[in-house]
């Protein structure tokens, strides 16, 4: 059995959170204007990596947390739908992982 991403539930696993995601991603936006504007202003390049390592941090914070609402949500509902379907969704969660490792 197939599973289609978008329709796998009624919705995703980090829509409870959704409020705080989108908070978390506007405090992100700011610390990557922030930099641009360090380089601008032609600050201290230590001083600048210091940032882009904090905001790498902020970035691989958010992607945790949403791959840990994925397993919780989406490979939980898809494990009650099929073992084929929780496959899928176990193997999207390997590749996601993979890629973030990469990154």
């Amino acid at each position: 059995m197939a599973l289609d991403t978008d329709t796998a539930a009624e919705h995703h696993g980090y829509i409870d959170d959704k409020a705080q995601y989108l908070q978390r991603m506007k405090r992100i936006e700011g610390q990557a204007r922030g930099i641009a504007k360090m380089i601008d202003e032609e600050q201290y390049c230590i001083d600048i990596l210091t940032q882009v390592s904090a905001l790498t941090r902020a970035l691989q914070g958010v992607a945790t947390e949403l791959l840990d609402d994925h397993l919780k949500h989406c490979v939980l509902e898809a494990a009650k739908l099929s073992d084929d379907a929780a496959h899928a969704k176990i193997q999207e969660a390997s590749d996601a992982i993979t890629r973030l490792v990469r990154s």
